[in-house]
């Protein structure tokens, strides 16, 4: 699921994509799954199709946050927590540099597929 999730992302054009193995050092999820759009509405789009692709798969998001604004928007799934942030937004909260001890996830993307 982490690396649909990682490949949904990439046809829609996200950026930076980057998987961190968090099982050792957090209790509310295994993986954290974060990425950038360029723009609000780039990033509310990504996520809406992530949660769209998914729950036609049968998996339901246990929460999602930011829809709205789309400057960071997460989507809580069982083990996976994404996070998909505006440029500047991820900046600001840096997960990657509080999650610093965590093991980075090698996320195979198809660069062949096609984008939606």
């Amino acid at each position: 699921m982490l690396r649909e999730i990682a490949q949904i992302i990439y046809d829609k054009k996200g950026l930076n994509i980057l998987a961190l193995d968090v099982q050792s050092l957090s209790s509310i999820t295994d993986y954290l799954l974060i990425a950038e759009g360029h723009v609000d509405r780039h990033v509310a789009s990504m996520a809406r199709a992530i949660i769209e692709e998914l729950k036609r798969e049968g998996q339901n998001p246990l929460h999602v946050e930011g829809l709205q604004t789309g400057d960071w928007v997460v989507i809580d799934y069982p083990g996976i927590m994404v996070h998909i942030f505006m440029p500047g937004y991820r900046e600001k909260f840096s997960l990657e540099k509080l999650w610093q001890e965590s093991k980075l996830v090698d996320l195979p993307i198809n660069t062949d597929s096609k984008t939606s």
